[in-house]
This record gives C-alpha cells, sequence and structure tokens, in this order.
C-alpha cells in the first residue's frame, strides 16, 4: 500500500545559522511527525529524514525505527520548499 505523506503542520525545532543548518518538526495530515534536518547554501537541500515514535509507521505499521519516511524525503523536502512552510516556521520562531 503506497501511503502519500502529506504536511500539515511545520515547526523550527532548532537551528545554526552560520553553518546553515536547520531542524524542522513536520506533522503529517495522518499525525505522523518526523524530525527533519535541512541545509541552505543558498537553496534548501534534506539531509535527513527520521520519524518520530508517536504513532505506529504508517508506511509499514511497524512500532519501531524504519527507514520509511527517509525514501520519501525527495517528497517531503518539495513539499517544504514549494508549500511556502520553512518562511512560516522561522517567522514564528523569531516572534
Amino acid at each position: 500500500m503506497r501511503t502519500k505523506l502529506v504536511i500539515d503542520n511545520v515547526a523550527l525545532s532548532d537551528h545554526n545559522e552560520e553553518l546553515g543548518l536547520y531542524q524542522f518538526i513536520v506533522t503529517f495530515t495522518d499525525r505522523s511527525k518526523a524530525r527533519v534536518f535541512m541545509r541552505r547554501d543558498p537553496e534548501w537541500k534534506v539531509s535527513s529524514v527520521n520519524r518520530l515514535l508517536n504513532i505506529p509507521c504508517t508506511i509499514c505499521r511497524k512500532d519501531y525505527y524504519c527507514k520509511c519516511f527517509e525514501k520519501h524525503a525527495p517528497d517531503i523536502e518539495n513539499q517544504l520548499v514549494e508549500g511556502e512552510y520553512i518562511p512560516e516556521a522561522l517567522a514564528s520562531k523569531a516572534q
């Protein structure tokens, strides 16, 4: 079964402006969450994606660490960049 990960919410977790490293907590519409590590030099690029263990994996249904979200990193990156989620998360953290 192919599951489409659709981003619902993005929050900035941590960042290092000097190195251009950012860490976001991404919540998907199916209630699953992931920690997304991104670089900005000069364009946004996903370094890695780790599923948070708040619910079993929505792709493979395992309740422990798996690499399913890492396999969908290009799709997650497209949604983050094209959906304007990153500027919103950075603006909300600055306030």
